[in-house]
C-alpha cells in the first residue's frame, strides 16, 4: 500500500467519535404585549367595522382629522387620521374622530358645538369600555374646547350656547 492508500485507510475505519447531540436554542419568544393594547386593537377593529370609518393615515402625533368624501355616483367614504390607540391620550383622540362620524357632521352647529359633542362622545365611549379617562385627557378635551369657542367668536359667533358656557374664556 502507498503512503496516500494506507491514511485513507486509517481514516475510513477509524471509529467514529461519539457524535455530539445538536442542541438548538429555544425559539426566541416575542416580546411581551402590553396587557392593554390587546383591548386597544379591538376597539379599533370594532370602531372602524361599526361606523365604516376607514383610516387614511395613522398618525405619529396627537392630532386628528375626520371628514367625508361624497362621490358623483353616490358613494360615501368615511375617513380619518388618528393616533393608533396605544394609551388613554391617543385613545381619546381616536375616538373622537370616530365620534365625528357616529354623531354626524353638520348635526350639531356652530362647529364648536359638534366639537364638544365629539369630545363627550368620545369619554362616554372610553366609559362604557372601561378604558381609563384621565385627568390629561379631560384637560385636552378642555383645551380643544377652549380654543374651538375662541376661533368661532374670533369668526362671529356672537352668542355661546349652554353646553360651551365652561369653555367661554
Amino acid at each position: 500500500m502507498t503512503w496516500i492508500a494506507s491514511n485513507l485507510w486509517d481514516i475510513l475505519t477509524r471509529p467514529l467519535k461519539a457524535a455530539r447531540p445538536e442542541v438548538t436554542p429555544p425559539a426566541p419568544s416575542p416580546p411581551p404585549k402590553r396587557p392593554m393594547q390587546g383591548r386597544y386593537d379591538a376597539l379599533v377593529a370594532e370602531m372602524k367595522l361599526a361606523h365604516g370609518v376607514r383610516v387614511r393615515k395613522w398618525r405619529s402625533s396627537m392630532t386628528g382629522c375626520a371628514w367625508e368624501v361624497h362621490y358623483s355616483h353616490g358613494g360615501l367614504s368615511r375617513l380619518i387620521e388618528a393616533p393608533y390607540p396605544r394609551g388613554p391620550m391617543s385613545c381619546a383622540i381616536f375616538l373622537h374622530e370616530i365620534g365625528h362620524h357616529a354623531i354626524g357632521f353638520g348635526t350639531y352647529r356652530p362647529r364648536c358645538l359638534e366639537e364638544f359633542h365629539a369630545w363627550r362622545w368620545a369619554l362616554e365611549a372610553m366609559q362604557e369600555r372601561g378604558f381609563n379617562v384621565t385627568a390629561n385627557v379631560r384637560k385636552r378635551m378642555a383645551d380643544s374646547l377652549e380654543y374651538a369657542v375662541a376661533k368661532a367668536k374670533r369668526r362671529g359667533l356672537r352668542q355661546v350656547s349652554a353646553e360651551l358656557a365652561g369653555f367661554d374664556r
